[in-house]
């Protein structure tokens, strides 16, 4: 039995459901051993979803859909471990994020807040596993934006000395990675990925995402409101930064639809899928440093009229899944919080203060013993 073994757990901005990856660090690069998905119970889905903005009885609710999403959370554990025929006890320790709800770093009196519902000391019970939980708040405390926390991650999976690279995770928000050839690191937010896309294709289809993005490629994109889209101020702003559903929410997308009437529904898809693909390629054209490979992971990943939109948009830049990188692309960000988990307990630094801008690196975590 390998003696480096954790488990990473991440249910993203998207909304569609946990993914949990057994991971063995042992060997000189990480291996994913088993991979587990988990839909989300459609009432916490959906309160998951209110929660994201302002309403009645919050710290409520809020609390017991952190239970909830523990419980799901522990199901998806036991599911990994009774599929890869792995004791708990073998396992050291599991890197749980919690679902983002409020991530506004820097706001208000300069520190902000970021905010992950999850209750850690409950999946430690349930599951009789060390859990390493709660990873933005002190980079956040360092002055830092809290996200991206994958970069790091990514400099130890796909880079190669001498060789830059370039790794885009496009999940309900979408972030790059930017893996210099001499070991530095850049990465930050680009702006909506999937959010957006899987609100407007779920009140109009009732899909919950729009697979092969086959309903915006039967659309056309709306010049005009393309523009209105693109003139968000975030998708101008410098790195280091950070966004999510506090910014590209249904209240932003419905503000900037007025006076749109005319626009059927597939075309508003299509505007943005295209509003997704333009905020990735510009960042790629802009940050990229000449690389000539772009490393897909996320849901984008399994979108083909994105991902052919992304190719179109960058034309010298080969554009594929991780997959084609050693790891695939629905695995990569569960890993990292695997990943994470284990530098925590290791006492090593977890984030890059090149990409979120903190005051230095920091260990990041609290650690829930078994």
């Amino acid at each position: 039995m390998p003696s480096d073994l954790y488990i990473g757990l991440m249910s993203g901005t998207s909304l569609d459901g946990v993914d949990a990856v057994l991971v063995d660090f042992s060997g000189s690069k990480c291996l994913v051993m088993h991979h587990q998905s988990a839909p989300l119970a459609p009432e916490l889905r959906a309160q998951l979803w209110a929660l994201n903005t302002p309403g009645p009885d919050e710290l409520h609710r809020s609390a017991l859909a952190a239970n909830a999403l523990a419980r799901t959370y522990a199901q998806a554990v036991q599911a990994l471990l009774a599929d890869s025929g792995t004791p708990a006890q073998a396992i050291r320790a599991l890197g749980a994020h919690g679902q983002t709800v409020r991530h506004r770093p820097q706001a208000f009196d300069g520190t902000g807040y970021t905010l992950q519902l999850n209750n850690p000391a409950l999946l430690a019970e349930l599951t009789g596993i060390t859990v390493v939980a709660d990873f933005r708040s002190r980079d956040v405390a360092a002055g830092g934006q809290g996200a991206p926390l994958v970069p790091a991650f990514h400099q130890q999976v796909f880079w190669q000395p001498g060789q830059s690279a370039l790794v885009l995770n496009i999940g309900g928000i979408a972030n790059l990675s930017v893996l210099g050839a001499d070991g530095s690191v850049l990465g930050f937010d680009c702006g909506p990925g999937n959010a957006l896309m899987d609100y407007w294709c779920q009140q109009h289809t009732g899909q919950p995402f729009d697979r092969d993005g086959a309903w915006a490629a039967s659309g056309q994109v709306r010049s005009e409101l393309l523009a209105r889209l693109q003139a968000e101020p975030f998708l101008h702003q410098p790195p280091p930064k950070s966004t999510g559903r506090d910014l590209f929410n249904p209240a932003w997308l419905t503000a900037q639809l007025a006076d749109m009437g005319h626009a059927t529904p597939q075309d508003v898809q299509a505007t943005l899928t295209e509003l997704t693909a333009n905020a990735c390629a510009s960042i790629v054209s802009s940050y990229g440093n000449n690389s000539k490979t772009l490393a897909i992971c996320g849901g984008g990943a399994f979108n083909l009229h994105l991902m052919q939109r992304l190719q179109a948009l960058l034309p010298g830049v080969a554009v594929a899944p991780t997959d084609a990188h050693g790891l695939p692309a629905q695995q990569v960000e569960a890993a990292a919080f695997a990943w994470l988990a284990r530098q925590t307990l290791l006492g090593a630094p977890g984030n890059l203060q090149s990409v979120t801008g903190a005051r230095g690196a920091r260990v990041l975590g609290a650690i829930y013993p078994a």
